[in-house]
């Protein structure tokens, strides 16, 4: 006679899913992990926190190192830059000696040299003197679309040449016929010689027109929506004389005698 079948026989596999939930094969709570495991994960830890303060240590001692190289190379643009500007300075001295002398050699008739004079003037080939404005913009506070951009300057320049300016200069760079105004990432460039903020804008002409005229011209009307949308520092007012310098990058590159 077969024994009697438990009531509950169809629910052993429950029971003991019920009573050892944990897989026999891990170790029970509060036994602890086995010794080879500990002394795996110290190791591990270990080596990351011995790497983790090389790493530390490192920066912190190639901190002062990097920041002095950062100095001296700023020191050196600098020194660089300022050497650039004497040398421009000299070569539009003796370009403006050199151009004396050749005038006065050649024997030119009042009539040429005063037409040589207005070439040079309207070329930017020579200095220039008179009365005409002078415009001092700046960014706005908060960077992003407050800051003054190449184009900003392109209009503005454009601006004055259509009121009748007969020589700009921005900055102390004299502007010609072959002058670039570009954007080279955050600065803008005036014959790829980078511009410092604020940027002053001299232009030698009829004051009393370009004053008339710039509010309502296409020129006036983007600084105006520049002024009160981002902030942009304009200010334009009228100078009794500037004396703008000749563009020492401006050069004869071809020449043709007339007969």
């Amino acid at each position: 006679m077969s024994a009697q079948r438990r009531v509950d026989e169809s629910m052993d596999l429950l029971n003991d899913i019920v009573r050892q939930p944990i897989d026999p094969d891990y170790p029970p709570p509060g036994s602890g992990a086995s010794p080879r495991r500990s002394v795996v994960v110290g190791i591990v830890l270990l080596l990351f926190g011995l790497m983790a303060g090389s790493s530390l240590a490192s920066t912190l001692r190639a901190a002062p190192q990097i920041e002095q190289e950062r100095v001296e190379l700023q020191a050196r643009v600098d020194e660089s830059a300022a050497r650039v500007d004497a040398l421009r300075e000299e070569a539009a001295e003796l370009t403006a000696a050199n151009r004396q002398l050749t005038q006065a050699g050649a024997g030119l008739d009042p009539a040429t040299r005063a037409e040589l004079q207005r070439l040079e003037t309207t070329t930017g080939a020579g200095a220039v003197t008179g009365p005409g404005v002078v415009i001092t913009a700046d960014d706005g506070e908060g960077g992003g679309q407050a800051k003054v951009v190449d184009d900003d300057l392109r209009q503005l320049v454009n601006q004055l040449w259509r009121s009748g300016a007969e020589a700009i200069a921005i900055n102390g760079h004299r502007l010609s016929s072959r002058t670039a105004i570009r954007g080279a990432g955050d600065a803008i460039t005036v014959d790829y010689r980078s511009l410092a903020r604020p940027f002053r804008i001299e232009a030698i002409g009829d004051a009393d027109r370009i004053v008339a005229e710039f509010p309502d011209s296409p020129g006036g009307q983007w600084w105006a929506y520049l002024q009160q949308n981002y902030g942009v520092a304009f200010e334009l007012g009228r100078a009794g004389e500037l004396t703008l310098a000749a563009d020492p990058e401006l050069r004869v590159e071809r020449a043709e005698v007339v007969r």
